[in-house]
């Protein structure tokens, strides 16, 4: 049975390769000779689905959130965190995989698209407006290749039912993000199914070649040898996977670890108290700032401070002024959480770093919340340099609190992480700097008073504070913690 299947399984890799490939380049002599019932048939679906969502703004708006997931920006945070997961864990092996292959998917398409030279569909109400050329569709095929690549390098550490859902999650997202390209009128039908069939070809030959590239390291460790002969032995998983290694050391954390809260009832508490203690000083000091100016207004430091920073703008401080503010905001808080936040994970070995992410930027949120409608304190009177700001919503400020949580959390994750000393000075320096970048940018842009911004630091800071000691190690775990950061020198032999 052992024999059948090795045999089995690279005999339907050859056939899948081979159906993948004849299918892509029929596709490209049909495109390429514009063949007239395919180009009927292009236009036919292009326009029906252009029609059937065109007018209903929460389609398109839907529609254009799952493309984003086979753009750019998306599958270069993919695959970057993936590389870097795999570097941080030493699989070397795996980390070039993914790269050779999302790299070489781009390259594809670019040179497929010059030599065929397909322009973009013309429907009635064109939803997006891409640049380049149509065939085959870069988002389809993109995303095939570095959701799929992916899949394969992480199966080892799936069991079956996670696997399952893992393939069916990856196929769903591919399957609608080709599905949007042509409903938005970018793509033919053609050149999304052109897409996933190079993008399958291409994932098949990289797939075929690193696991029968000869190699004496798999995956940046060596192979152990066997106890007779000096043969090398492969770890015991599926042969299909495309790139041989060990679940142990690409599995999030070890199967025996220490629970990240020991007791989840007192940190409940605990930061409940924090909570409610940290929001009444800041209703308190908003009411007392609020009304600390002539005729119940702000301060005349807090309006000297907005005012002469206003009258100081110049077109250069403007456009830096603006990229800090997309750092701040909530598009550049939630990107690097998505980077902070698994590759802590991958560095800690534990689920520590996500807890305090997650209570610590959850709670600061609510804080913001429930302060700001209970302060509804107005913004500054002077120009604003970007507009549609709330107009109560100036106390404290939101874009300072996330930033000074965000940074400070990544500062403790370090500290919890190594104990080198200048990876820990760089942590703090960084968490500093950034935060006073952005609190500066929010002066300048008229949108906050210096108190919003002294309001911030006295909400993010203590309430990240109470979340380090919610989410703190017990005293007799922290050495078994520690351990896990080097598995090779310590066994866990706890629950």
């Amino acid at each position: 049975m052992r024999d059948e299947r090795t045999v089995t399984r690279p005999a339907a890799e050859a056939v899948l390769l081979l159906l993948a490939a004849t299918g892509f380049v029929l596709l490209l002599f049909l495109v390429r000779g514009e063949w007239g019932p395919l180009r009927r048939m292009d236009q036919a679906v292009a326009d029906g689905l252009n029609g059937a969502v065109a007018g209903h703004a929460v389609v398109v708006r839907a529609l254009r959130v799952v493309t984003d997931l086979g753009g750019s920006p998306a599958l270069a945070w993919v695959t970057s965190v993936g590389v870097v997961w795999l570097l941080l864990r030493r699989q070397v092996r795996a980390a070039l995989y993914v790269v050779v292959a999302a790299v070489g998917a781009w390259i594809l398409i670019s040179l497929v698209k010059v030599l065929v030279g397909r322009l973009r569909p013309v429907v009635d109400e064109p939803l997006a407006t891409p640049s380049g050329l149509s065939f085959p569709s870069g988002h389809a095929l993109s995303s095939l290749v570095s959701y799929g690549v992916l899949l394969l390098v992480f199966l080892p550490v799936m069991n079956r039912r996670v696997r399952r859902v893992a393939t069916a999650v990856a196929v769903l997202v591919v399957v609608l993000v080709g599905f949007t390209r042509i409903a938005l009128g970018v793509h033919y039908l053609s050149d999304v199914v052109a897409g996933w069939l190079l993008g399958a070809a291409w994932l098949a030959v990289t797939a075929v070649a690193f696991r029968h590239w000869p190699r004496e390291r798999l995956l940046g460790h060596s192979l152990p040898q066997a106890a007779e002969g000096g043969a090398v032995e492969r770890p015991p998983v599926p042969s299909a996977l495309p790139v041989l290694g060990s679940a142990r050391e690409l599995r999030p954390v070890p199967e025996r670890h220490v629970h990240v809260l020991p007791r989840p009832a007192v940190a409940g508490a605990e930061l409940l108290v924090a909570w409610l203690l940290i929001a009444g000083a800041l209703y308190g000091l908003g009411v007392l700032v609020e009304g600390a100016g002539p005729g119940s207004g702000p301060p005349g430091w807090d309006r000297a401070v907005v005012r002469d920073l206003s009258e100081v703008r110049t077109p250069w401080l403007n456009h830096v002024a603006e990229g800090l503010r997309i750092l701040g905001g909530s598009p550049g808080i939630i990107a690097a959480v998505a980077v902070v936040a698994p590759l802590a994970v991958a560095v800690t070995r534990s689920w520590r770093p996500l807890a305090l992410l997650a209570l610590a930027l959850v709670g600061q949120i609510t804080l913001f919340l429930v302060t700001v409608a209970l302060v509804a304190r107005t913004r500054p009177d002077v120009p604003h340099l970007t507009g549609g700001l709330p107009p109560t919503a100036s106390f404290p400020s939101g874009h300072v609190t996330a930033t000074l949580t965000l940074t400070t959390c990544t500062a403790i994750i370090v500290f919890r992480a190594t104990g080198r000393m200048w990876w820990r000075v760089s942590s703090v320096t960084l968490a500093v700097l950034i935060t006073a970048a952005v609190a500066l940018e929010r002066l300048y842009a008229g949108a906050h008073y210096p108190s919003d911004v002294l309001a911030a630091l006295l909400l993010a800071g203590p309430w990240t504070a109470a979340c380090w000691w919610a989410t703190r190690p017990a005293p007799e775990d922290r050495a078994r913690e520690q351990a896990t950061l080097n598995p090779a020198e310590h066994e866990l032999e706890y629950e």
